[in-house]
């Protein structure tokens, strides 16, 4: 009888501090308090996709053949530069312009200019358009056609995006009705760089006030030997790139009313880039193996890979003959196969360009190069300017 009364005492002790409810509160459907738990973390928001949005003006006065023929030959090695960029650890959009200006081919009333291309991520059409450029004689407005720029491009208000002009020529930057220096200020004032690249000697573009116009709104001013050739340096990887290259191109399943023609123009470009040399070829190959190049516009397994994609939506009589027999499903597993295809030969490419690069830099073939070419001093800008908005360059 005592050890029961000792025991009822400590439960009546521990329900008075809290510890024990009572079994009538319980059930009376009373319910005892929980401790509140706390609300889960949210997993963090992907950093936002920046862009790189860069505007390229080619001199092509009837003196700019060398200027256009590097600008020809050595496209892929700046995409290839600009496809590695990250910033926290995501690809940036890439999208570039192309201007031609001072030739005599183009009307008077607009200067002498013409957008060839607006901003744009379809590499094949920039590409395609600098191989139709040609020179003719001319009168250059620097002045002019940076203002064109500015006034026709999607340029955005995103100050974290890098946004650059390159104009590249040998004349006087003064020349034309528009000062440079107020069109210099106003691309400062809304967030774009401008870099200037004067054709010949570098003192010769001080004195014609090249490199003032780079000083106005940040930029660099660079100068280069246009009439040197691209030198390519071979590898023993390159046969192997360019037959995955050719492999890759099965994989691209056209559609649409553009689909046949852009994929026409996808192999013309192979051959445009093969031109200057297999290691060009290959230098493109490298830039179809990674996230820049897309073509959701007319191939099903880039198109495919969008939300709101859907293939019963596809006009049929635009799809693949070997597709135009196939129900829906049939068609969203073909995709499916095709793009798992191309992700493997992408991947074998991206093995075989590291050992590439490293081949090149461990034999010293690098050094061998000319450097104060189109393609290196743009290049050379970018990775500074970039990098000072937190762009970074792993593979440089």
């Amino acid at each position: 009888m005592k050890a029961q009364k000792r025991f009822k005492k400590v439960i009546s002790a521990l329900m008075i501090i809290g510890i024990l409810i009572p079994p009538s509160a319980c059930q009376n459907g009373a319910k005892a308090e929980t401790v509140p738990q706390a609300e889960p973390t949210p997993a963090p928001a992907p950093p936002p996709q920046r862009n790189i949005k860069l505007a390229l003006l080619l001199d092509t006065s009837g003196s700019m053949n060398g200027l256009i023929d590097q600008a020809k030959a050595q496209l892929w090695n700046v995409v290839n530069e600009l496809a590695s960029a990250k910033c926290d650890g995501v690809n940036p959009n890439l999208q570039i312009a192309l201007y031609q200006y001072g030739n005599d081919g183009l009307p008077a009333s607009e200067g002498y200019i013409q957008m060839v291309t607006p901003l744009t991520g379809d590499l094949d059409e920039i590409s395609a358009s600098l191989f139709k450029l040609t020179t003719n004689g001319g009168s250059e407005f620097c002045g002019q056609v940076i203002q064109t720029s500015l006034n026709q491009l999607d340029w955005n208000n995103n100050t974290d995006d890098y946004k650059v002009i390159f104009i590249a020529g040998n004349e006087e930057f003064v020349q034309g009705s528009v000062a440079y220096q107020q069109v210099c200020n106003r691309a400062k004032a809304e967030g774009i760089v401008v870099n200037t690249i004067h054709c010949g000697n570098f003192q010769v573009g001080i004195n014609q006030s090249w490199k003032n116009a780079a000083d106005l709104t940040g930029g660099k001013y660079l100068a280069i030997d246009h009439n040197s050739k691209t030198e390519y340096i071979p590898t023993p990887y390159d046969d192997q790139i360019s037959s995955l290259n050719d492999s890759l191109n099965v994989t691209y399943l056209a559609y649409g009313s553009t689909g046949r023609s852009k994929k026409q123009m996808m192999e013309s470009e192979d051959m445009n880039a093969e031109s200057y040399g297999k290691s060009n070829k290959v230098s493109r190959a490298v830039s179809k193996s990674k996230h820049v190049y897309k073509n959701d516009s007319w191939d099903l397994v880039d198109a495919a890979k969008e939300k709101d994609f859907k293939i019963a939506e596809v006009d049929e009589t635009t799809l693949p003959k070997e597709m135009q027999q196939m129900n829906n499903l049939e068609r969203d597993k073909y995709i499916q196969k095709q793009s798992n295809k191309r992700s493997s030969i992408q991947k074998e490419i991206s093995v075989l360009d590291r050992k590439r690069r490293e081949y090149i830099t461990n034999t010293n073939l690098k050094a061998k190069r000319a450097k104060n070419q189109l393609g290196d001093v743009i290049l050379q800008a970018v990775r500074e300017q970039a990098r000072a908005k937190s762009f970074d360059f792993p593979n440089s």
